[in-house]
């Protein structure tokens, strides 16, 4: 499995537009093969910042993800209407037996 974290931190006067369009991301990623979660969450110490995280099946289903023509655009989308971003950040994992 595929981790992939990141957080933006929003303007302020556009925070309600990058979160509808973070949640329809979100939305739309969800839909896509080899997506097993992909959340969007409001940073309780930071109300304008929007933490990521998401799992894959694989590094492919990952990379056909970041091909995608909404996934392109959300990131373009994103320019002028936040502050900072702290990148994505990609981890390969695996499941330890409890």
């Amino acid at each position: 499995m595929i981790i992939v974290t990141g957080s933006i931190l929003a303007r302020e006067d556009t925070f309600d537009d990058v979160l509808r369009s973070c949640i329809e991301h979100v939305e739309r990623s969800r839909k896509e093969p080899g997506c097993i979660s992909h959340d969007v969450h409001v940073d309780c110490q930071n109300p304008m910042r929007l933490f990521f995280f998401e799992r894959w099946e694989d590094e492919a289903a990952l990379r056909t993800h970041f091909a995608v023509e909404g996934s392109k655009a959300f990131v373009k989308s994103l320019k002028g209407r936040i502050v900072e971003t702290s990148g994505t950040n990609i981890y390969r994992t695996e499941a330890i037996p409890r």
